[in-house]
């Protein structure tokens, strides 16, 4: 064996031995929060589909915020339980309850029963139970994990919820017509084995506190109340809401951008194929360029990046995601985009585990679960301003709303150096105590 096939042996044996070091309770919440995430991804967009062909676009917009605004309360409440409860009951519960929904989603949309009412009514309840367990399963992977292994986990956790997308998004766009039905039932039975698979395997990992949590409405308000209170957690808020904000320009103001100012080019031109594309084609391409990297790349990025530092690793893959959507915001040449797609691509996957090891280390774990659900808020901050965006772009030049994506840029990156300094700050405090 040559010297560097025994180089590659010994890494894959190390990457081995690191996947079978995770605590049990990791390994299955990927493979449950995989297949979780690939039927939201499949069958949540599909049902507001079908809604707005039985009640028309206007009315099926109202009915999908009402869903939106359930799922974020249910959120909330999910988080106030795992911390009183427990992790494990939570989660079955939760998974039972999509179990449930799904089956009788199937039966809403069968040739025996037909409602539009049952359906809304059910996608609502599915949406509920699936956010209400959401944070008792983020916590579970802080739980269990340490400080020295999280970047693994969650480079893992993010790998698999692209294929995910990819996978579920593919699925969804071609068994939609004619397949309703079987793609409804077809979630019901994996969400059965899910559930059973949390009922058996899945351990609980919530912190002993010696002393019962307070329960009812108001020990809930107290709770996110004092999670309010956090400064340090409100800069993670705040710096995560910047970053995604950003991120979300690309179905907003950019795609809107493309589509009325991209002019169709040739893309691709090899002897008798061309590939010429349109601002719509091009927002496409984009879209699965950016999936297809992230699939492919991010499980080796640990073991190319190993030796880089944190610090490094989140500042840089910050800047160099930021640039990309700049890049994004005013070219309109497709050689261009691609090329800032595989940039952005690649800051994405260095910065993103860090950012979520880091959110990890700092929140109280007595109240984790409060603390991932009010985190989840930064996607719909980032949602809100993503849509203002494309109001802004009206009166700004593309030049001005690319400059805007650098200031959120350089906010987050402030807003995370302090972050980084606290964590320091915090593990010299421990290391002074342990050394007393």
């Amino acid at each position: 064996m040559s010297t560097a096939e025994a180089k590659k042996a010994t890494d894959d044996e190390r990457t081995a031995l690191t996947l079978r070091s995770l605590h049990p309770n990791i390994r299955l919440r990927l493979g449950v929060g995989f297949v979780q995430r690939l039927l939201s991804v499949m069958l949540m967009p599909l049902l507001v589909i079908h809604l707005a062909g039985l009640y028309g676009a206007a009315v099926a917009g109202a009915l999908t915020v009402c869903v939106a605004a359930a799922g974020i309360a249910a959120n909330f409440l999910g988080g106030h339980l795992a911390d009183v409860h427990g992790r494990r009951p939570v989660m079955v519960a939760g998974e039972f309850g999509a179990t449930l929904t799904f089956a009788l989603l199937a039966l809403a949309n069968s040739p025996w029963w037909s409602s539009g009412t049952a359906t809304f009514g059910l996608f609502l309840l599915n949406t509920c139970c699936s956010q209400l367990a959401t944070p008792a399963a983020d916590a579970m992977m802080v739980d269990v994990s340490t400080p020295e292994n999280r970047p693994l986990v969650y480079t893992i956790n993010y790998w698999s919820i692209n294929l995910a997308f990819t996978v579920g998004a593919l699925l969804g766009g071609f068994l939609y017509d004619g397949h309703f039905l079987q793609l409804l039932t077809g979630a019901a039975v994996l969400c059965l084995l899910t559930t059973a698979v949390m009922w058996r395997w899945i351990s609980e990992t919530a912190p002993s506190t010696g002393a019962p949590g307070a329960s009812g409405p108001a020990a809930m308000v107290r709770g996110y109340l004092a999670v309010a209170r956090d400064r340090v957690f409100l800069r993670q808020l705040a710096a995560a809401a910047l970053i995604a904000a950003v991120e979300m320009q690309i179905g907003y103001y950019i795609a809107v951008r493309l589509v009325d100012e991209f002019p169709r080019q040739t893309l691709l031109d090899v002897g008798s194929f061309g590939l010429d594309v349109d601002g719509t084609a091009i927002l496409g391409v984009l879209r699965a360029v950016n999936a297809a990297l992230v699939v492919a790349l991010i499980l080796a990025a640990k073991t190319l990046l190993g030796r880089v530092g944190e610090r490094t690793r989140l500042y840089g893959g910050i800047t160099v995601f930021i640039v990309g959507y700049m890049i994004w915001a005013v070219s309109n040449s497709g050689p261009v985009l691609i090329a800032a797609a595989v940039l952005l691509t690649v800051g994405e996957i260095v910065s993103v585990p860090v950012r979520q090891a880091l959110l990890a280390d700092l929140i109280d774990p007595e109240a984790r679960t409060k603390y991932m659900a009010a985190y989840a808020l930064n996607a719909r901050v980032g949602l809100l301003v993503a849509a203002l965006c494309v109001t802004l772009g009206a009166f700004v030049p593309a030049v001005g709303m690319s400059l805007l994506y650098a200031t959120a840029g350089v906010a987050a990156l402030l807003l995370y150096r302090s972050l980084l300094g606290v964590r320091t700050a915090r593990e010299a405090e421990t290391n002074l105590v342990k050394a007393a």
